[in-house]
């Protein structure tokens, strides 16, 4: 078998990760948090049950989840986190209320030894867990059971009175009943956070979050691993280089054809149909950008725009979930549309009703996009009741908000993309060929794409917050991180075999290679999301140190950019590939700075500890989410588009504008706001706390205000990159995207083929 040494090794990887990975699962779930049946006072008197918990856990998904506030560090960054928000008002209420009791005004005004002793007091009360297995029932001491009550009233008029601040609005929550639920949830994850596991010295969630009232401090092993996460870093990065020496380098690019191999060809009827969906990720990437302007405005004037009161009827949480949904949306639409293109021109002929399939499609991809939206806007209004928000409006978490009966619809959507795209490759498949190999690893990762949104579904309505963060990474990291960077990888090589840069045979085991490498550090280190949300110890060191060989295979991207630039010289043609194949240079320039350099100064443990929820976050956000998966979407996009009509000539100023203004307003967007924010956060975060790195206190400060409003110059310029491409995209239906003639043939046979006529049209479309 051709290439077995490679098949074996890559087929040993994901056997033996998903092993770990789902064993780290398994022991999660046998030890979740729990929730107890009864909260109890002193005396015995029931406080709220685990129902009202569980209650109160679907409330706060209805009104957006972690679409306001985080929870455990997971949402947006606007509003506190709650759950540090509430450990460090119930740590000083206590404080307070045991300082008066002893003559004093406040923990604040006593004295030092009078604080060292009250702060040691509160680390025994919190710390030490009062609940019973025995009985399901958790006993509160009289002063916690007072400070429960006064935080349930705080967050009672936060949410019906509105705070600016947080970007909520006034009567986002007014129900008392709902309220109430709401706030028990909060002290849950509190409890959670700062009460010790049986039998050990750290909290539920690793002492995260940082709060030294309560002694909430980094574990040991934080620091060790992070230590170790560098080492396994370094390691890779030799072996690499070492593996890339004997190996000899790049292989060198084949001699490349006088003309355009994609000239004179004619697209299938299928290929024609899937302009529309690169015409609706053109439509999809100017309405995120847009809102996304909209939702870092919140952060300075929580209820409006310059005074027009728009959170009425957009409020934050609608904005942020519209804006990293449709982030989802667009990237996917544009990468599937790609495989979508492919799929007769791999196989080398039409199938049978493939227009029909692809159209079919498409018109479900709309329902899913449309109803889901509107969905979650009803949710958050609060307009949907019973368990219909949970079905049709807004699940509450991050990247997978939509409502399960989306969820459920778009799972379908992507098998319906599986069976069409397996139509299209059939007759290649059937072929034993040297690009055979290359495509059994493309069906695989489509497969991959297809099941592994299901992970999303592993969880329900009522599911421990543990177990829904752990299948939730699945989704965001495996699926969205993992696989899709799999096809993406095997769709480009695909697109430059066929353009005669590559050859089929070495362009296998290279992506073979790279697949291996990239899922050797991903698969397990998804666990790095997971250091602070319910998991053991070992989920901490498994996520550190195979988080940190994510980062290897990008040391050397700067050969990959090298060679990208080299071939738009290599013959005259090729310059018209020339801004997909830019678009394709920025990702890996993005894959360096965003996941490498920005995904890898927070991934150690000892940094997220700190770090999480802040940010610093989002730097890496941006520029891995945009910056690698959304212009490797612009790229197959372009690159699709010049194969659908490969006999016009461009008109690319608007390309030109695009790739630059993308590029430098993201560079601006980071530089000086959100890392400077981040660092500053983080500092707060070290000092006095997380609470306070979260606080309005702290960011309504002048400076952070300042560095809030610098947002605006890099938002600006990177509108303009967006709206550039939107205008060269839907340009290619109205037509000012052309120069209004074909190219005429050239002496060298540029485009046309030799003698000069042109290419049969599928033949010349197959690889």
């Amino acid at each position: 078998m051709r290439h077995k040494r490679h098949w074996l090794a890559l087929a040993l990887v994901v056997v033996c990760s998903f092993a770990v990975l789902i064993s780290q699962g398994v022991k999660l779930h046998n030890n979740l948090p729990p929730i107890p049946g009864r909260v109890v006072d002193a005396s015995g008197a029931v406080l709220f049950d685990g129902e009202t918990i569980t209650a109160g856990q679907n409330v706060w998904q209805s009104l957006g989840g972690q679409e306001v506030g985080s929870i455990w560090g997971h949402g947006a960054y606007v509003a506190p986190d709650w759950t540090a928000d509430w450990l460090h008002r119930e740590a000083t209420f206590v404080l307070d209320t045991w300082a008066r009791a002893e003559g004093q005004a406040s923990f604040d005004t006593a004295g030092p030894e009078k604080r060292a002793a009250l702060q040691a007091r509160l680390k025994a009360l919190m710390r030490t867990s009062t609940f019973d297995p025995a009985t399901d029932t958790l006993t509160l001491a009289p002063v916690r059971a007072a400070a429960f009550e006064a935080n349930a009233e705080h967050y009672a008029d936060v949410f019906s009175a509105g705070r600016d601040a947080y970007a909520i609005p006034k009567g986002a929550l007014t129900d008392p009943t709902r309220l109430r639920q709401m706030s028990t949830f909060f002290f849950w994850t509190s409890w959670v956070a700062s009460t010790e596991r049986p039998g050990e010295a750290t909290t539920y969630t690793q002492n995260w979050p940082h709060e030294p009232l309560v002694a909430n401090e980094p574990v040991p092993g934080s620091l060790l691993w992070s230590m170790g996460s560098v080492v396994f870093l370094l390691a890779g990065i030799g072996a690499l280089v070492i593996y890339r020496m004997k190996s000899g380098g790049d292989e060198e690019i084949p001699p490349l054809a006088d003309q355009d191999p994609l000239f004179g060809t004619t697209p299938t009827p299928s290929q024609k149909a899937t302009y529309k969906y690169f015409a609706v990720v053109a439509l999809l990437v100017v309405v995120q950008i847009l809102l996304g302007i909209l939702t870092a405005h919140y952060g300075v004037e929580g209820s409006g725009l310059y005074g027009i009161p728009l959170a009425k009827w957009l409020p934050y949480a609608v904005t942020r979930s519209w804006h990293t949904q449709i982030a989802i949306f667009w990237i996917a639409t544009a990468w599937l549309a790609t495989g979508l293109y492919l799929a007769p021109a791999i196989g080398g002929k039409e199938p049978k009703f493939q227009r029909l399939g692809v159209n079919v499609l498409f018109g479900a991809l709309l329902v899913i996009v449309v109803g889901s939206l509107a969905g979650q806007w009803m949710s958050i209004q609060q307009r949907l009741g019973a368990t219909t928000w949970y079905w049709f409006g807004h699940q509450g978490y991050e990247y997978v908000d939509l409502g399960r009966f989306w969820q459920i619809f778009l799972f379908a959507g992507l098998f319906i993309w599986l069976g069409l795209m397996l139509r299209g490759f059939w007759p290649a498949l059937q072929r034993k060929d040297e690009a055979r190999p290359l495509l059994v690893l493309f069906v695989i990762s489509s497969l991959a794409i297809a099941l592994f949104y299901g992970a999303g579904l592993m969880y329900g309505q009522k599911s421990n917050l543990a177990s829904v963060e752990y299948w939730r990474w699945w989704v965001v990291h495996l699926w969205v991180e993992g696989f899709f960077e799999v096809f993406a990888t095997v769709a480009v090589s695909f697109l430059l075999v066929r353009l005669g840069v590559l050859r089929a045979r070495t362009a296998t085991p290279a992506v073979l290679f790279a697949t291996t490498i990239f899922l050797g550090g991903g698969i397990i280190g998804t666990l790095h999301h997971l250091y602070f949300t319910g998991t053991q110890s070992s989920a901490l060191a498994l996520g550190a140190s195979f988080s940190a060989l994510e980062v290897v295979p990008l040391s050397l991207i700067g050969f990959e950019v090298w060679q990208n630039l080299k071939v738009v010289q290599m013959k005259p043609w090729l310059a018209r590939y020339k801004w997909p194949i830019y678009f394709f240079v920025a990702v890996s320039f993005w894959n360096l700075v965003g996941a490498g350099l920005f995904g890898f100064l927070i991934n150690p443990p000892i940094a997220l500890y700190y770090m999480q929820g802040l940010n610093l976050t989002p730097v890496h956000g941006h520029t891995a989410l945009f910056g690698v998966y959304g212009m490797l979407g612009i790229g197959l996009m372009l690159f699709c588009l010049r194969a659908l009509k490969p006999d016009v000539v461009w008109r690319e100023r608007p390309l030109a504008l695009g790739f630059w203004a993308l590029n430098a307003g993201l560079v601006l967007m980071v530089t000086l706001s959100l890392l400077p924010i981040g660092i500053l956060q983080t500092s707060a975060a070290v000092e006095r706390g997380t609470w306070w790195a979260r606080s309005a206190d702290f960011l309504q400060t002048p400076l952070m205000s300042t560095l809030r409003w610098l947002r605006g110059p890099g938002d600006m310029v990177f509108a303009i990159g967006i709206f550039a491409i939107a205008y060269f995209v839907l340009g290619m239906m109205g037509g000012w995207s052309f120069e209004g003639k074909k190219p005429k043939a050239r002496a060298d046979g540029e485009h046309k083929a030799e003698g000069g006529e042109e290419a049969p049209a599928m033949a010349r479309s197959t690889l």
